[in-house]
């Protein structure tokens, strides 16, 4: 029996159910941990929604992804049983929070492990897109690689630049880390407001959106998806943008309007762009942003080191367990 805090016993046999299958080590810990009854959906692909609905029936605890649609007829499908939400991401723009803290059902995620993972992923991706990484390495393959030619796949550098972030949190901050290093003269950030204590390592200036378009050789984004930042990089941004920057996204896909985006690209209003993320995901191969030779797009995998995510999903693991204890989360998310 799972045991509670006051150390009573929290009902025999809680059951589970893991919408996909996730590193060994998390699910050890799962079905390692006494009185949990643990089901899973035990593919690479996502579990279908009528499938989903009634595995979740009389469960007490979800583990579930950032793909997974946690919302009203997920929960009702549970029922008053389910207390427990874990969900291996430090997204939750797929969970609906409102209806989740309306039935006092407590939500686990997985920030910090997964930072180090994705700022890296975001200076390769704006290595790529500012060195026409993908472009050069097709040119070798396809013939095009004739001689050294003084002009032939310049790109732009990072030395004595300017870099905008647009959302100076944690991967903000550790992308900002990465690309110090490489000469950048000068950061600036935007956000929901000022954060001195996050900017001061890096003498980050903090301005409006529009400025930050104007300024910069290099705009990553990093912030999180919410209603003010929905669509904020659109026709207006990208057109306020210099004709030489990199734009790049390892955020969430909506952030970005990616029709303006691909407007911007194919006519050279900005240099090139890198997204690792995209709506919908996956991108369908027939999109106009895949025929352009200045965008490199990636399926995802800003968090997808082998260590990354088995310390993802051992954490999403412990946050279910100590929820169904009436336990305190090692990372919960106050709702």
């Amino acid at each position: 029996v799972c045991r509670g805090r006051s150390g009573g016993a929290v009902g025999a046999a809680m059951s589970v159910f893991v919408t996909r299958r996730i590193p060994a080590e998390g699910l050890r810990v799962l079905s390692q941990a006494s009185g949990c009854r643990v089901q899973q959906w035990d593919s690479e692909e996502p579990v279908p929604r009528a499938e989903l609905l009634s595995r979740v029936a009389g469960t007490r605890g979800l583990l579930c992804l950032l793909s997974d649609r946690i919302d009203r007829e997920v929960l009702d499908a549970a029922g008053p049983d389910l207390k427990v939400i874990s969900t291996m991401s430090v997204g939750f723009d797929h969970l609906a929070l409102d209806e989740i803290k309306k039935r006092g059902i407590r939500v686990g995620y997985t920030p910090d492990v997964l930072t180090d993972a994705t700022a890296e992923l975001s200076v390769a991706l704006l290595l790529s897109a500012c060195r026409r990484l993908p472009e050069a390495a097709e040119q070798v393959r396809s013939g095009g690689w004739t001689t050294w030619k003084p002009l032939w796949m310049c790109g732009y550098g990072l030395s004595d630049s300017t870099v905008g972030i647009i959302g100076l949190g944690r991967i903000g901050q550790a992308v900002a880390r990465r690309l110090k290093p490489f000469g950048v003269k000068k950061f600036l950030y935007t956000g929901s407001g000022p954060k001195p204590e996050n900017a001061a390592e890096f003498g980050a200036e903090f301005v409006p959106l529009t400025r930050l378009a104007e300024e910069s050789d290099f705009v990553v984004v990093t912030c999180a998806l919410t209603p003010a930042t929905q669509g904020m990089c659109n026709k207006d941004f990208f057109s306020r943008m210099k004709k030489t920057s990199v734009f790049v996204n390892t955020s969430r896909g909506t952030v970005v309007n990616q029709e303006d985006l691909y407007n911007a690209l194919s006519q050279g209003q900005i240099a090139a762009a890198g997204l690792d993320v995209t709506t919908p995901e996956p991108l369908p191969t027939d999109h106009p942003l895949l025929s352009l030779k200045n965008c490199v797009i990636l399926p995802h995998i800003g968090s997808a080191t082998y260590a990354t995510r088995s310390t993802m999903a051992v954490l999403a693991a412990n946050n279910l367990l100590a929820g169904l204890r009436g336990e305190p989360m090692p990372h919960e998310l106050k709702l």
